[in-house]
């Protein structure tokens, strides 16, 4: 099991990249969160199996047509926390 904190930088605020994120989410079955954060990027905590995550992460890199993806940071987390159960929108 992989956790990954994406930081994805771009025109990615006011064109539902949080909707369409929880969606590609629970299609991969990825379990974790999105946000907004202050300075314009979104947060992504995700938590899946690795071929799973590879997956997700591309999308990221590419995120929904109604998005402008200029850079996406990956931080590896610790995964030996408490499983995450769902996907949510903060």
């Amino acid at each position: 099991m992989r956790r990954v904190k994406i930081l994805v930088s771009g025109r990615v605020q006011g064109v539902y990249f949080r909707l369409f994120t929880q969606n590609k989410a629970k299609h991969f079955a990825i379990k974790g969160s999105v946000r907004n954060l202050p300075d314009g990027r979104v947060e992504i905590i995700a938590e899946a199996e690795h071929v799973t995550m590879e997956k997700f992460i591309k999308w990221c890199h590419k995120g929904p047509v109604t998005a402008r993806v200029d850079d996406v940071e990956i931080i590896e987390l610790q995964a030996d926390e408490p499983p995450l159960t769902a996907f949510e929108i903060h």
